[in-house]
């Protein structure tokens, strides 16, 4: 069986504070909050999704904000460093804004393009480059213009413990494409507009520990529930044992873990956020599976109330 995913889905990180993640990555880098759920797995933690105007895959970054959360350390067995895309020419006022808001960056260089590497509050590896590929956002918020705000998803850089096993996975089971090395590095590309660069750290990385600043899965894309169960035979086929399918609500999952000791899902394109709130009003206020709505008010006693603020903007 011959399959390629488009590219990454969404990416899953541990957090602390819900009000200082969602006042950094929608009041500083601008995304919007499409989604206000609880870990299906353990209902008193928020799961919070940040993305595009709709959530589309491809954008979609999700926390598990848990106060009491131990700090991770970031390394082998997990996504290494998340990286954003922005339009052509837009990295500068990425720079300026990353130094007004008083958020360390350093410039680096990979495969002929420019990042700007940073951290969010609780640790986390982020960096934006500029990407001519993807549709412009069409969502403006914090005082970023759309044509400069993230589209999604650049990629990521994987740290694995077995790279030459993640390598092999990511192209005969993810139908990836080898583009090539360079240095540290080795790159992989799918066909997806977004979310579509991935490189492998060449040599092993010592495993890692999970925790606050650290990502928990990377999930790739199935176009639609037929597909998924394909994937789900495909992943099977080649000797990983994998979930059954889950019900996400807005998405159906399937989990495995790879030879390089990371997290993978994957994860339906179909059916999407505004499949229980209008597409204007997404992320205002909770949202439960019907199976936890007899929970509601124990739940909601259990959680850290936050909202999405304009932060004060500082002049860049």
């Amino acid at each position: 069986m011959n399959m390629k995913t488009a590219g990454i889905h969404h990416i899953t990180a541990f957090v602390r504070d819900p009000q200082k993640t969602v006042d950094f990555y929608a009041g500083v880098l601008g995304l919007r909050l499409v989604k206000q759920t609880v870990n299906f797995d353990a209902p008193e933690v928020y799961h919070l999704y940040l993305g595009d105007e709709q959530g589309t895959p491809g954008t979609i970054i999700t926390f598990f904000p848990w106060p009491r959360s131990r700090q991770g350390r970031v390394g082998g067995g997990q996504v290494g460093v998340t990286t954003f895309a922005v339009p052509k020419g837009a990295l500068a006022f990425w720079e300026n804004r990353l130094a007004a808001f008083d958020i360390p960056f350093e410039k680096t260089s990979r495969f002929s393009e420019t990042y700007l590497a940073f951290r969010d509050g609780d640790g986390l590896q982020l960096e934006i480059v500029e990407r001519e590929a993807g549709p412009l956002s069409t969502w403006s918020f914090g005082g970023i213009p759309a044509e400069r705000a993230i589209k999604g998803f650049g990629g990521a850089v994987l740290y694995s413990m077995e790279p030459g096993r993640t390598a092999h996975l990511l192209q005969q089971v993810m139908g990836l494409e080898r583009i090539g090395q360079e240095g540290a590095y080795i790159r992989f590309r799918s066909f997806g507009e977004l979310g579509n660069t991935v490189d492998v750290v060449a040599n092993p990385v010592e495993r890692g520990t999970g925790g606050a600043g650290t990502v928990h899965h990377i999930a790739w894309r199935a176009k639609d529930d037929s597909e998924h169960a394909l994937w789900r035979e495909h992943v099977l086929e080649h000797g990983f044992q994998t979930t059954p399918i889950v019900d996400r609500q807005y998405f159906r999952a399937l989990y495995f873990r790879e030879e390089g000791g990371i997290q993978f899902e994957i994860a339906t394109d179909p059916p999407g956020f505004a499949r229980d709130e209008e597409p204007a009003r997404l992320g205002e206020k909770l949202m439960l599976p019907e199976w936890f709505e007899p929970r509601r008010e124990e739940i909601e006693a259990k959680l850290t109330p936050f909202e999405v603020r304009e932060p004060e903007v500082p002049r860049q």
